[in-house]
């Protein structure tokens, strides 16, 4: 039985609202995504404290130190709610220091939808937890474990939050794989949007082979990422695949993709590949548009598994609260 790690510490992240096709509706990043995981996967244990020095692998230290305390900061300034960006510096702006908490926000997040509520942090960093510890079972000699992380990590940059996002644990679990002694890592990302975060942090990383399924971005967040021409650059060139699909997609169209994704993978020759799996893909999904039923998912997790790679999996996105859970279960299934 595959081993899997969650730390209900996740749990406490509830953020309330988000800013969604011109304003403010209930979030979809609830609890009950993580709950629903845990009660289908009986036997998940909780994760080992490895500290903050494989976050900080990936990501910047002074975004560390705004998620850790910028919800204090918002509260200090008088602001009501959760900490939300109204103000984003765009391309050519002056990178400057600034201490004023709106700043901060517009500094460090690319959207309205990702608000720094007082619990982000501990809940993204035991996400993290889950995942390197995921990451020591494998390198221990398990063949492939399993992290119900939430809130989920693919769309976080080195430097940014966004899209429900704060740490990137793909990346985390990647570079660490990396400082084991593992000479080349793959990542599949296979939920409905696309993982701008993980393709920005190894953009011209010739060591990480990043490659990802997700919905056309000229229809679907976050629009700016993702697109089939993006190969990577310097070191990068050609370590990146990008396989945008049109809305409505099929089993029999996502397995296509797949399969291209993995024969690339193969020609990479990784020593361990990291999923991404999000379980928005599901028909049923209310915030996004393929079409894959939940025996899909066992489809899915079989053809990856018998690549035999050895692969941690992290959990992405799903938002279809108690199916998440049967979802995620039968995607792991493929892998027994």
């Amino acid at each position: 039985m595959m081993r899997g790690f969650f730390d209900p510490r996740q749990l406490k992240h509830a953020p309330r609202q988000e800013l969604h096709n011109g304003a403010f509706v209930a979030h979809a990043d609830v609890p009950l995504r993580a709950e629903s995981v845990a009660a289908a996967l009986p036997g998940l244990e909780p994760p080992g404290d490895h500290g903050e020095a494989p976050i900080l692998g990936v990501h910047d230290a002074g975004y560390v130190d705004f998620l850790k305390n910028g919800a204090r900061l918002w509260a200090e300034a008088g602001r009501p709610g959760e900490a939300i960006g109204y103000v984003f510096p765009v391309v050519g702006r002056r990178p400057i220091a600034l201490s004023r908490i709106d700043a901060l926000v517009g500094r460090y997040s690319y959207d309205a939808g990702t608000p720094l509520t007082p619990d982000a942090w501990e809940a993204s960093y035991w996400s993290a937890q889950c995942a390197l510890s995921a990451l020591d079972a494998v390198l221990a000699g398990d063949r492939n474990a399993f992290a119900l992380a939430r809130p989920p990590g693919h769309h976080a940059g080195r430097d940014y939050m966004g899209g429900y996002c704060y740490l990137n644990y793909a990346a985390v679990t990647a570079q660490a794989a990396r400082d084991a002694g593992v000479e080349r890592v793959a990542i599949l990302d296979i939920d409905y949007h696309h993982g701008n975060g993980t393709q920005h942090i190894f953009w011209e990383r010739g060591d990480v082979f990043y490659a990802s399924i997700h919905a056309d971005p000229a229809t679907d967040y976050p629009f700016y990422w993702g697109h089939a021409d993006e190969a990577g650059e310097g070191e990068g060139a050609g370590k990146t695949l990008n396989l945008p699909l049109a809305q409505g997609a099929d089993l029999g169209v996502y397995r296509a993709a797949q399969t291209r994704a993995l024969d690339a993978i193969a020609g990479f020759d990784p020593g361990l590949i990291v999923v991404s799996f999000g379980a928005d893909t599901f028909v049923d999904d209310p915030i996004s548009r393929f079409r894959l039923e939940t025996p899909d998912y066992a489809v899915l997790g079989t053809d990856i598994a018998a690549r035999g790679w050895p692969g941690v999996i992290v959990m992405e996105g799903g938002y279809a609260g108690e199916a998440l859970g049967r979802n995620v279960a039968s995607f792991l299934s493929g892998f027994a």
